[in-house]
């Protein structure tokens, strides 16, 4: 802890931090808001939160990331959201408070250990939010709970439709180990690497650019996706539903291949990628409980493939990142990290070959984005267990 944090709070006030773990996912992209099968681990990156209990309703919290501090009465009604970061502590509290009458704030230091995006900093940081709390509040959160309220917090405040992938990888996870999580009945199961598998770390590369899921077409294509789903039960004039209560998951395939010829291009796309995504995890499963990384990386490089044709997301620097992992020795499999828009590529690879890893694909990116020679960022990391409360 620096001097900065030690002042921050006080000398003599006993200080308590939660590790919040940033997460990757190998295999499931995209489908989660369609109730859609998933993988994924948490790594040993993530954010921190050093927090003490303020003694009252007052939460002060500073970030060491992001400019400025976020101080509000947590039993005061929230106010809207000011789209800043502060959103995220008072999206926390705005769930929390349908569930529990908060009476305690935190005075709390938040900080980032990587560059946002793609590695789901966002669901980090509720998660920090809410243990932090549920501990200044003597509140004991069943994981799934935890889960639940970091989910309704992003979607009903933040404005971010998303599933619960990112929430379950950071609260969840355990070294060494893959999680499968069914979103459709949070039924999760926790993989532990094979003994012939060999050793592999997961690199993360960063594309230079930022990027705001809340203003790029990820709300869209939820939206396509539960379109795709309307028409196919209207085409094989099946029960509809309330388009909000439509998902893909409940749709047979059969259903989709009968009228698949009949649908808008853009929702026929998007109806593949699902039925098709969900079918690479359960192949994926069977490779990862072999201790096939061989397998189970090409599954990966195809659900990239598909995220671009099918899913129809990537910028062309993530493209490109994409094609440069494809052709580097070294490298298991890789794909977009996250949504697709901007942010990151995340890989599996040969540790043994890291530098060599590094090297190629930062000559081979620079030399097409030059512009991106300050920005582009190169880190290998290893799975980690999901997010904890320390004392410090």
């Amino acid at each position: 802890m620096t001097e900065s944090i030690r002042s921050f709070f006080g000398n003599s006030t006993p200080i308590e931090k939660v590790f919040s773990p940033y997460r990757v996912c190998p295999l499931g992209a995209h489908v989660d808001h369609q109730h859609g099968l998933v993988t994924g681990f948490a790594i040993d990156r993530g954010v921190e939160l050093w927090f003490t209990p303020s003694g009252d309703s007052r939460l002060h919290i500073q970030s060491l990331t992001f400019p400025g501090e976020t101080v509000f009465d947590l039993r005061q009604p929230i106010e809207y959201k000011k789209g800043n970061w502060g959103d995220y502590i008072r999206g926390v509290v705005y769930a929390m408070n349908k569930r529990f009458s908060l009476q305690c704030g935190i005075k709390g230091i938040i900080k980032g250990s990587l560059p946002i995006g793609g590695l789901s900093s966002s669901a980090a940081v509720l998660v920090a939010y809410v243990k932090a709390l549920a501990k200044a509040n003597n509140l004991d959160l069943t994981p799934m709970e935890t889960i639940r309220i970091t989910s309704e917090a992003e979607r009903e405040y933040v404005g971010l439709n998303n599933g619960v992938l990112d929430q379950a990888c950071v609260v969840l996870s355990e070294q060494d180990s893959l999680l499968y999580l069914d979103t459709d009945n949070n039924d999760y199961q926790l993989l532990p690497k094979h003994y012939n598998m060999p050793e592999f770390e997961l690199g993360i590369f960063f594309s230079g650019l930022t990027r705001s899921l809340i203003t790029s077409d990820y709300n869209l294509r939820v939206h396509e996706c539960k379109t795709a789903a309307w028409n196919i039960l209207a085409f094989n004039e099946l029960p509809l539903n309330l388009p909000e209560k439509t998902f893909l998951r409940d749709i047979p395939e059969k259903y989709f291949n009968a009228t698949r010829e009949r649908l808008p291009l853009r929702f026929a796309k998007r109806a593949a990628h699902f039925f098709s995504e969900c079918e690479r995890v359960r192949l994926g499963i069977t490779a990862w409980e072999k201790g096939d990384i061989f397998t189970f990386g090409k599954l990966i490089f195809e659900s990239c493939e598909s995220s671009i044709r099918q899913y129809e997301c990537g910028s062309p620097e993530l493209i490109a990142l994409y094609e440069i992992m494809r052709e580097t020795p070294g490298i298991y499999g890789g794909r977009f990290s996250g949504a697709g828009f901007k942010g990151a590529c995340i890989s599996l690879i040969d540790p043994n070959l890291k530098e060599e890893i590094a090297n190629r694909v930062t000559e081979k990116y620079l030399k097409k984005f030059p512009q991106y020679d300050d920005s582009f960022e190169v880190h290998f990391c290893k799975t980690h267990q999901g997010a904890k409360t320390y004392d410090n």
